[in-house]
């Protein structure tokens, strides 16, 4: 059996320009348009499978070299996060990492994916 979709998708990338990650995302889309921006939050729709698909991103959310890309949908290209994350990774050649499982009860929060070599390894990744 499968993994089933996760209901989102959120990675995080180290050391991406806002303009990389826009390039990036519009390779699997169309119709990307910015709808808000405000400091270093920007806010996106575009089409994903035929469905409208909300798109944010968050530049230096963990210290200043990482960026968070959230697809608010289970409407994109991929079916889980490390999805996401190994295919960001192949195309932006940086660091990469997503939550190791989807949200749950006894699950540990600080558990991630790591792709920094083009092979997912798993981590602890705490931040103070």
């Amino acid at each position: 059996m499968t993994d089933p979709r996760h209901p989102d998708i959120e990675i995080y990338v180290k050391n991406c320009s806002l303009e990389q990650l826009e390039e990036w995302i519009t390779r699997h889309c169309t119709g990307l348009e910015k709808r808000f921006n405000q400091g270093l939050i920007y806010e996106y729709s575009c089409t994903m499978n035929a469905a409208p698909v909300e798109v944010m991103i968050h530049q230096k959310v963990v210290g200043k070299a990482w960026t968070s890309i959230w697809f608010k949908s289970d409407r994109t290209p991929w079916a889980k996060d490390l999805d996401c994350a190994l295919d960001a990774f192949a195309a932006l050649a940086t660091e990469v990492r997503c939550i190791a499982a989807g949200w749950s009860n006894g699950q540990d929060p600080d558990e991630w994916w790591q792709i920094a070599t083009g092979q997912p390894e798993k981590i602890q990744w705490r931040t103070e």
